[in-house]
């Protein structure tokens, strides 16, 4: 009778919605782990969250629960005949852009169906996939370090910790990109400021039809340059999320963190935009949300600590692809995790991941960038050529929705079985 090989233990550092994500994957694959969350309790930063066929893909991969319950709580557009449209680019000028001749241009496709949730109902159906337990609050980590066969973690309220693998999950601003990058890629252990800062909002749907009227129940992306207002519905239809984007051509100054303005300097940056947006102004916060990205991480993973989510790829949202990208990380990391029967093997699962993860989501990163520029009517091929952005949208986005996630986890899979023959 053979003997049977000890499971890994796996510590996931943080409690966003990739850290979660990769819990419910391990789980499911019978890798016991614990998620350490250094808040007190679950926060949700953001309120509006949109997820491509992609990322439904991933989630349905990982648990078919996680994508029946996220059916559940989604939200598309409201109009019949845009529920395969991701978003309708406007002009932000006074009449959206009718007064140039432009009528609204879809980006989308026959196969996609928009889907868009609140952050917070996202995060509960994902607490509920796991159990009680699995996740513990107030824990900070100050360090990892490898200890032989073994990861020691330590934490600021002095507890310490052995386990087999940790996976950063601890976001932009988290200490695990330090210790993956620090000493071989300094250079790259910080967030680059992506020259945008956003105000952001929540209007419910009533106030918002009142104001814009149809044009609130379905998601719109009106450009102006150097500017941009972006709205979609969400909590099942009951409110409309706002976010303007603001380019930046300055440094960002201070900490990576929010900051509140009076109420007068922000609505003066709407000046021009057409009286509709600027109704619900009262409904956006005086508050500029910096927005930082990771255009260049040249690995994911250093010994048997790795990277995921926006600890590894952080974006700018020009294509809102960022949470599902850190849903492809959960997915592949854990079948690849689910594969290891001793705990030896660990090193070979992370250098598949990265192997496999880094191309596709730093793609996602630069290429974000780039749309950013087009959306703000700055980009040297599409200047303020509405129509031409479109297109160009149209060829590009189902690169992101329609990619084979089932054949990466297969590449995964023989890699993974190819490095421990």
């Amino acid at each position: 009778m053979g003997s049977i090989s000890a499971p890994i233990e796996i510590a996931i550092i943080g409690s966003g919605i990739g850290g979660l994500a990769l819990a419910i994957g391990l789980l499911k694959q019978n890798v016991p782990c614990t998620v350490y969350e250094a808040a007190p309790k679950f926060d949700a930063v953001g309120a509006g969250i949109g997820l491509g066929p992609n990322a439904l893909k991933a989630m349905a991969l990982m648990d078919e629960d996680f994508a029946r319950m996220y059916d559940e709580i989604k939200v598309g557009n409201t109009s019949p005949s845009r529920q395969h449209e991701q978003i309708e680019i406007l002009g932000a000028e006074e009449g959206f852009g009718e007064k140039r001749g432009w009528k609204g241009g879809s980006l989308g496709h026959p196969k996609f169906m928009r889907s868009s949730a609140h952050r917070k109902a996202l995060l509960e159906i994902m607490k509920s996939l796991i159990p009680e337990g699995t996740v513990k609050f107030n824990k900070r980590c100050s360090s990892v370090e490898q200890h032989g066969s073994k990861m020691v973690v330590s934490f600021t309220d002095g507890d310490v910790i052995e386990v087999d693998g940790v996976i950063g999950c601890d976001g932009i601003k988290g200490i695990t990109r330090r210790m993956v990058l620090g000493e071989r890629y300094p250079e790259e252990v910080k967030s680059k400021y992506a020259h945008t800062y956003v105000y952001r909002g929540i209007a419910p749907m009533e106030d918002a039809k009142r104001v814009c009227g149809t044009y609130a129940e379905d998601a719109r992306w009106w450009m102006m340059k150097g500017k941009g207002w972006a709205m979609y519905p969400i909590s099942r239809g009951t409110e409309a999320n706002i976010v303007a984007f603001m380019q930046d051509t300055d440094e960002w100054k201070g900490e990576q963190a929010a900051r509140e303005v009076a109420r007068e300097e922000m609505e003066a940056e709407f000046v021009g935009f057409d009286r509709r947006l600027k109704g619900l102004l009262p409904w956006v916060k005086p508050m500029k949300w910096p927005l930082f990205h990771h255009p260049d991480t040249p690995t994911y993973y250093n010994g048997r600590l790795c990277l995921l989510g926006d600890s590894a790829h952080a974006s700018s949202p020009s294509q809102a692809a960022g949470a599902g990208q850190g849903l492809e990380d959960a997915l592949i990391l854990s079948k690849v995790l689910g594969l290891v029967s001793d705990p030896c093997q660990v090193d070979a699962a992370l250098q598949v991941y990265d192997a496999i993860r880094r191309p596709r989501a730093q793609a996602v990163v630069r290429e974000s960038y780039e749309v950013g520029t087009a959306y703000y009517l700055v980009h040297p091929d599409f200047g303020d050529d509405l129509q031409k952005i479109t297109d160009e949208a149209n060829k590009r986005l189902p690169k992101i929705w329609w990619y084979d996630l089932e054949g990466d986890v297969k590449k995964a899979e023989e890699s993974f079985r190819e490095l421990t023959r």
